[in-house]
């Protein structure tokens, strides 16, 4: 894959030659491929809003989308630029429900909706998307083909599409994940046909401590809550697709607030402490104080953490925003050539329609606030701030790659921003909260779908696919995924509560801390600026991801041990294939099934989550519940084997065979 990646992005322009040829003409946006691109992206974009708001993750579906298009495709004859098309516009559904559940359930968690409400959650969703697709269309050209970036997924992609054309697509990995984590959740979950049980925990109460202060001597009790690792093939397959580095400092953040403040506050808290007699008490209490003690102090880790990545990434901030204004230039002067590979959207008509969507905007910020002179205020620092993060997005993912684009970051910078504004001219109370978390949610919305857009057309600049055919396969995407994409969202909200343990939703709960306090007037300022302090101690020692340490921090203690437990696994395939001395190309073949099988386990348990949360809510109405016969915890654990067996043996059987789509083996 690395030398893929020199052979494709290292080369100059003049040097660069497609997998198609521009002379080459052949079937690309047709009924077939555009139609599987919206059924994916659909079902992709619901599982991952669940992975999403349980994990604090989000999984690019590039390539799952892709090897499903190749599988599918074939069957009617479809050529490689109409996979290219399907997986475009496919992953639509991931990167625009990615900008959703960072900022919708923010709306629930702030308790200014009672439950995500459709036409509001739509129409940011539609909004955010659109101009992000707009924003692209006008950026294309500047970030895919003249800036000399290593579009690393991309280029990833790009080679799994094209060893797919020699019959290796993949299919078989994750189709088979998909089955075996399909099945386990049926098994696993509670509302289901439960038979296994997700995880355990005890508390573990200390002996009572006596401490002499001021000449008083206080009694002080204390204990630790253990738990085991959530039994979840989805959460095992995070693990090991992010690795061990990422996996590691997650769990971090989780053991320093679970095993350090939660015990801390306990013992600190002996009026709370003093009457519990049970572990049920112990381990209710350890709830709350996790709750609303150390999220509170998370959050502020999460706020200095996020401006510091963004910091850091000044330099390529810069240069993004500059590529753009240059590209913006280039358009005035009408300097294009007539090439299919280089032929975006009419730019006149991708302006005016970026104007004309100041008005829907305009409506929708004033339908929030009830104030007209917020409203403009808010549509001008949406447009603003919406192409500068499109730019920052698009760029970003050309340096790193899009599973790894800081959106949440970008979000809150913009919630800071028209949430002080917002204060400044008196909007404030609930009209407040949700017009900044109006504005939140269409910027995280745009930042998404232009940080995945830029990805698949730089993934069909590699193929040699038409990129007005691809903008016109996006926007597609965009208008049926709003459409459809809100429906298990709510579903999901209604089954397992946005905001619980089983469904955190992490980063909207920070979007919606931050809108109440800083509008709304109820942050609990003491702990979000003791986390700052934190925040700022993990920079100054030059901290791994000071930002993943709060997420784990703030994510429930079984779902980032599991993700742990994925990385591990993947450490251990790593050691056994440096010890029997794999090279380069055997070892990358490994990773890839084992990344494949891991995007199986992600898809097939989030799709039995969400498709059991529509059976609870059809249960509410006339149809009959699923049994449940058992929740041993014990025999769940039986899963880690299970998983560990399969992400080990079938990558080095892969390996061996060197059959693994993605890369050539020599």
């Amino acid at each position: 894959m690395r030398d893929s990646e020199r052979n494709s992005v290292g080369e100059s322009k003049a040097e660069f030659s497609p997998y198609v040829s521009a002379q080459t003409t052949m079937a690309e946006l047709t009924f077939k491929a555009v139609f599987l691109g919206i059924i994916m992206a659909i079902v992709l974009g619901a599982a991952n809003a669940y992975v999403g708001m349980k994990a604090g993750l989000t999984v690019a579906a590039t390539f799952p989308a892709a090897v499903v298009a190749m599988a599918a495709l074939r069957l009617f004859r479809g050529s490689i630029l109409e996979e290219n098309i399907a997986r475009t516009t496919a992953s639509v559904g991931e990167a625009l429900v990615a900008g959703a559940i960072f900022t919708l359930p923010a709306f629930v968690i702030a308790g200014v909706w009672d439950e995500l409400h459709y036409y509001e959650s739509t129409a940011i969703m539609l909004m955010g998307g659109t101009l992000g697709v707009l924003f692209v269309i006008v950026l294309r050209r500047t970030l895919v083909e003249e800036a000399n970036l290593p579009f690393p997924e991309a280029v990833a992609a790009g080679e799994l599409v094209k060893a797919g054309q020699g019959g290796q697509t993949g299919a078989a990995y994750v189709f088979s994940a998909m089955g075996f984590a399909f099945a386990w959740e049926l098994f696993k979950n509670s509302r289901g046909i439960q038979l296994v049980g997700e995880n355990t925990r005890v508390f573990y109460q200390l002996a009572t401590s006596k401490i002499e202060l001021l000449d008083q001597r206080i009694s002080y009790y204390g204990g630790v809550l253990l738990e085991s690792p959530a039994a979840s093939p989805l959460l095992v397959g995070v693990g090991f697709i992010v690795g061990p580095s990422i996996a590691s400092v997650l769990f971090c953040g989780a053991m320093m607030g679970w095993l350090l403040l939660v015990p801390i506050s306990l013992f600190l808290n002996p009026s709370l402490t003093a009457g519990l007699v049970d572990s049920t008490a112990w381990t209710d209490l350890s709830e709350e104080i996790w709750l609303k003690q150390v999220r509170p102090i998370a959050v502020g880790t999460m706020i200095v953490a996020a401006f510091y990545t963004l910091f850091s990434l000044r330099t390529s901030l810069i240069s993004g925003i500059g590529r753009a204004i240059t590209d913006l230039q280039a358009v005035k002067t009408g300097a294009r050539e007539a090439n299919r590979l280089e032929i975006d959207l009419d730019f006149k008509k991708v302006g005016v329609t970026i104007a004309l969507m100041s008005i829907p905007l305009f409506f929708l910020y004033w339908y929030f606030t009830g104030s007209l002179f917020g409203s403009i205020l808010l549509t001008v620092v949406m447009m603003i701030l919406g192409f500068l993060f499109a730019a920052v997005a698009g760029y970003l993912v050309g340096v790193m790659g899009s599973s790894n684009n800081p959106i949440s970051g970008l979000t809150l910078s913009t919630l800071l921003i028209a949430a002080v504004l917002l204060v400044m001219i008196g909007v404030t109370g609930e009209a407040g909260i949700m017009g900044v978390l109006g504005v939140a949610g269409v910027i995280c919305c745009t930042a998404g779908i232009a940080g995945d857009m830029m990805q698949d057309l730089k993934v069909g600049h590699i193929l040699g696919g038409t990129p007005w055919k691809m903008e016109i396969a996006e926007m597609g995407g965009v208008v049926f995924a709003s459409l459809a994409l809100v429906f298990p969202m709510i579903v999901m909200d209604q089954t397992y509560h946005i905001g619980s343990a089983e469904l955190p939703a992490p980063q909207a709960g920070l979007m919606a801390l931050m809108a109440k306090g800083i509008v709304g007037g109820e942050m609990a300022w003491p702990l979000v600026i003791a986390g700052m302090f934190f925040g700022l101690s993990l920079i100054l020692i030059k901290a791994p991801s000071p930002m993943l340490i709060a997420v784990g921090m703030y994510l429930p203690f079984d779902s980032t041990a599991a993700i742990f437990v994925g990385g591990i696994i993947r450490v251990i395939l790593d050691k056994i294939m440096a010890r029997k001395g794999l090279d380069e190309g055997k070892r990358t073949s490994a990773t890839n099934a084992g990344i494949l099988l891991s995007s199986g386990f992600i898809a097939g348990e989030s799709l039995m989550a969400v498709l059991i949360a529509f059976w609870v809510m059809g249960s509410n109405k006339g149809l009959f519940e699923l049994p449940r016969y058992g929740d041993s915890p014990w025999l769940g654990m039986l899963i880690f084997i299970v998983l560990a067996f399969l992400l080990i043996k079938v990558p080095l059987s892969a390996a061996r065979k060197g059959g693994a789509p993605g890369v050539k083996v020599e």
